[in-house]
């Protein structure tokens, strides 16, 4: 059973309907697939439809935007209940803060470079959680720079002078709330060394005891040393090991299917969720 757990439709920043990412989750072999949007589940739907169709089972969740002090952490959270109020106060939250944060970008990289806030709306579907990935389209689109990667290491980056801080929960806090919400909540790439500095271990250890599930681990920004300690951490401290792709369509070069987790691994998932995994026999 191939089974990728962390992927995004164009409901935040992939460029896939959340129906085409499931035919595409098909055509590369896959079983199971996550849909994990960045702070929102308004993708839900229209996946599932898709179940039966596509013959592809589908895990409902999402990419829960968090801080760890200065330091940017990503939390997926699975088969929550979308309607717990907590939770869901937060990611709305966490959505206008990307939009105002986002506006603010555009506003300063417009001093220097070819930029309107049209453009970035350009990039995007209704509905969809404006953020950096659309403004680094809207900069492809205009020639400014050659692909999203170039914008987010030039433009984009945390040390650009055009970089605006946006609000996030502390990732402890996070824990708590997607348990809260019948959640069952990973650590998305904590060992990405090129996306920044890495969660210590102390701090995996302290979320662990706070609640979390798992860590992911088989992700293509894990080098084998990364992947060899942070599988040696979930071993220690009884969290399941998760892998993904971090799918972005277009958007990003990852694969679908590059990397997966076990079939116990999402056993363990879908017994402690709030909510089923749609399944073609089920849907």
């Amino acid at each position: 059973m191939r089974i990728d757990l962390h992927t995004h439709s164009h409901a935040s920043d992939g460029t896939d309907a959340p129906a085409e990412l499931m035919a595409a989750a098909a055509r590369a072999g896959l079983d199971v697939v996550a849909l994990t949007d960045h702070d929102t589940t308004r993708g839900w739907d229209e996946a599932t439809a898709a179940v039966p169709t596509t013959g592809v089972a589908l895990v409902r969740g999402l990419e829960l935007s968090c801080r760890w002090g200065p330091m940017s952490v990503h939390l997926l959270s699975y088969l929550h209940d979308p309607h717990e109020p907590a939770l869901r106060a937060e990611t709305d939250a966490i959505r206008e803060a990307r939009l105002s944060r986002a506006r603010h970008m555009v506003d300063l990289i417009a001093a220097d470079h070819p930029l309107t806030w049209d453009d970035v709306l350009a990039q995007t579907e209704p509905g969809t959680t404006v953020g950096r990935p659309h403004v680094a389209d809207a900069l492809v689109a205009k020639g400014v720079v050659a692909d999203r990667s170039a914008a987010f290491t030039s433009i984009l980056s945390a040390r650009s002078p055009y970089y605006v801080p946006h609000h996030a929960p502390d990732v402890l806090r996070a824990v708590g709330l997607v348990r809260a919400a019948g959640g069952v909540p990973v650590l998305a790439h904590p060992g990405a060394l090129t996306r920044g500095r890495i969660l210590p271990d102390d701090v995996v250890r302290e979320l662990a005891a706070a609640g979390l599930a798992g860590i992911e681990v088989d992700h293509r920004d894990h080098d084998a040393e990364q992947r060899a300690r942070l599988g040696a951490l979930a071993a220690e401290l009884g969290l399941l090991v998760t892998g993904a792709s971090d799918y972005h369509g277009e958007g990003k070069p990852n694969l679908l299917g590059e990397g997966t987790t076990s079939r116990e691994a999402l056993a363990a998932i879908e017994d402690a969720g709030a909510i089923e995994v749609v399944r073609p026999w089920r849907a």
